[in-house]
């Protein structure tokens, strides 16, 4: 999925307005696997001058980045958090954890060839699903239209819950990074 339909799956799924810090806990937690890829993409692109398709044809697939990628999307660690969060009753840290693990699950499915050892440290063995949300060879078409409209839903969902105007426009600006993303990669592939 597109990272932004992360955040707004996790925000719905595990922020809780009522309590203090879930919210934004949630939202981290929904980031976090995809950050490492954001920051060393940024990197090589903006900073490096790296081709583009040096760095989504080999950089992406080589073992340095997938070892970071395996960290950062660990059904392992993200459940031995989660672990913690439920045994210590850390509605935080719930949230956070709860989070990064709904990215972890929504994304196993939606990864044809470009997937990730989500085992890790007991396995590399890396998924490789018929589906994905950005390329059109393997369901994009329909994938991408159907995460626009459950993320919209979900935002509608989250300005009902929230009064604060701040957190609301944050979901209205998540929503349209979504809708953008969705369309590039319709444009690209």
């Amino acid at each position: 999925m597109n990272t932004p339909a992360h955040l707004i799956f996790g925000a719905a799924a595990f922020g809780r307005p009522e309590m203090r810090w879930t919210l934004g806990a949630a939202l981290a937690g929904g980031l976090l696997p995809d950050l490492s890829l954001y920051l060393m993409v940024g990197w090589h692109l903006l900073v490096v001058g790296t081709p583009a398709q040096v760095v989504f044809d080999e950089l992406y697939f080589s073992d340095s980045w997938q070892t970071i990628f395996a960290i950062d999307n660990s059904l392992i660690l993200w459940g031995a958090l989660l672990g913690v969060a439920l045994w210590r009753s850390l509605p935080v840290l719930l949230a956070f954890a709860g989070a990064g693990l709904l990215h972890i699950a929504l994304d196993l499915p939606l990864h044809a060839g470009d997937g990730r050892p989500h085992l890790w440290p007991l396995s590399d063995w890396v998924f490789d699903s018929p589906f994905s949300y950005w390329d059109s060879l393997y369901g994009a078409g329909w994938i991408g239209p159907l995460e626009l409209a459950v993320s919209a839903f979900l935002v509608v969902v989250l300005w009902r819950r929230v009064r604060d105007w701040s957190w609301r426009v944050l979901f209205a600006v998540l929503l349209l990074a979504e809708a953008g993303t969705n369309n590039i990669w319709r444009l690209v592939f």
